[in-house]
């Protein structure tokens, strides 16, 4: 299975205030998102993420958070990554292009207006915004193949792509 998540913010007390996610401390907001993760995401799985990792704590401290997640991992770089353990990762990219199916999909931390083949049925994955799920449905609503698979948007959780194209068929 391949999934996405984005902006999980490891360590980043400011966060938990900031985006209004329901944690009392960074230890219980680190604990659950990765926990919301290996429950989804199994060792085989692919997991692409799309930047903003951790924020705040030291470098070693993100990658013994970022060693404990499932997956064969791939890292779209965010504005708050930093130099990670890149043999955590399958590869770091600042932004990638997948084909997945028959569907081109254009992975970036940012969103954009255009992506490539945007006028052709190809989806647009990002995050950055840390928006509220309602977004995704207005996306939708305008027509727009534009998905922000943050953990924000997602209930805390990855969303597989399974799950993306079923949303956009209904």
């Amino acid at each position: 299975m391949i999934y996405f998540t984005s902006d999980l913010h490891l360590n980043h007390n400011a966060a938990i205030r900031m985006c209004e996610r329901p944690f009392e401390s960074i230890d219980e907001m680190n604990r659950t998102l990765i926990e919301n993760i290996n429950a989804r995401v199994k060792k085989h799985d692919t997991l692409y993420i799309l930047g903003d990792i951790a924020h705040k704590g030291t470098v070693e401290q993100a990658n013994e958070l970022i060693a404990k997640i499932n997956g064969k991992k791939i890292l779209i770089r965010g504005n708050h990554d930093r130099v990670y353990d890149a043999t955590l990762f399958e590869g770091i990219y600042d932004f990638l292009e997948i084909h997945v199916d028959g569907i081109n999909i254009s992975l970036m931390h940012y969103p954009m207006v255009e992506w490539p083949k945007s006028r052709h049925g190809s989806y647009h994955l990002h995050g950055h915004q840390h928006n509220k799920p309602e977004y995704n449905l207005r996306m939708k609503e305008q027509g727009k193949l534009r998905y922000d698979v943050g953990v924000d948007a997602n209930y805390y959780c990855p969303v597989s792509l399974q799950e993306i194209r079923q949303f956009f068929i209904l």
